[in-house]
């Protein structure tokens, strides 16, 4: 994953997805275009009906310094050939850095979408990856820390997202990894801090490719200074087929205060669609 993500949805919609409610909600601000550094909405094991909003690069509390670590692999030092059909140790379970919050510090990171690119390109050559069927907002597995600057005693609640082996969509954008996605049976037991760890490591597994798509954008998304619907805009068509016929699709980014009608013919000789 290369560290984009998507939550534009708008907040009480949020809300009644997950059974939480925010205690800040002008903390909410929709983005295309989720970057390190910023605040996204999470929902945490020890307040599990809370919409809290955590920044997007993880620094665990024993740290000197602030870090930015988005990712954490599921494998922790296993693995380093990115298999895709490795099925071994769960070594993020013994990683100093994560070992303490993927036992008792877990959370869901609400999102719309994903934003990956091929190993080599990256987000010279971008992707939208996205659940099909509407299925959003979901929830990627996270794990998150509490850091406090000890310069100006500012408290830190940071997260990372947890990545896996890639699946058949992965693959063929051309990238090596995917997040861990949680159908929604799995959300609450992934946050439980009571889960034994064996069940916490069988949920570290890729999300079924059937059930994702993608399409290529433009490579304006590497930019973490531009947001906006435009970013998600196709230029290329849907990695899966999935129209054989002529569609007329209105498409609305809730949240994002744009809502735009589209005559735009939808089979596979056209561009794609958004999400």
């Amino acid at each position: 994953m290369c560290g984009r993500y998507t939550t534009v949805t708008k907040i009480k919609a949020i809300e009644k997805r997950f059974n939480v409610q925010a205690s800040q909600p002008l903390l909410y601000e929709p983005n295309t275009n989720i970057s390190h550094g910023e605040y996204a909405p999470v929902i945490t094991g020890d307040k599990p009906h809370d919409l809290q909003f955590f920044q997007f690069g993880f620094t665990p509390a024993w740290a000197k310094k602030q870090f930015y670590m988005i990712n954490a692999r599921a494998e922790g030092d296993h693995n380093k050939q990115d298999d895709p059909n490795y099925t071994g140790e769960k070594g993020i379970i013994n990683k100093p850095m994560f070992r303490k919050s993927i036992r008792s510090q877990r959370c869901l990171v609400v999102a719309d979408c994903f934003i990956e690119g091929p190993k080599k390109e990256k987000l010279n050559k971008p992707y939208v990856v996205y659940l099909r069927n509407g299925e959003r907002p979901f929830a990627m597995a996270g794990i998150w820390d509490s850091w406090v600057n000890e310069t100006t005693g500012e408290v830190i609640n940071s997260f990372a997202v947890i990545t896996t082996v890639a699946n058949d969509l992965m693959t063929r954008i051309g990238h090596h990894r995917s997040p861990v996605i949680l159908t929604p049976d799995e959300e609450q037991n992934w946050i439980d801090p009571s889960l034994p760890l064996g069940e916490v490591t069988s949920m570290l597994k890729p999300f079924p490719a059937e059930r994702l798509n993608a399409y290529p954008i433009s490579s304006d998304i590497k930019n973490p200074r531009l947001n906006g619907s435009h970013l998600l805009e196709p230029v290329g068509q849907r990695i899966y087929k999935e129209f054989e016929f002529e569609i007329y699709k209105e498409i609305e980014l809730f949240g994002m205060g744009e809502s735009r009608a589209r005559t735009r013919k939808q089979d596979e000789s056209e561009q794609g669609q958004l999400f």
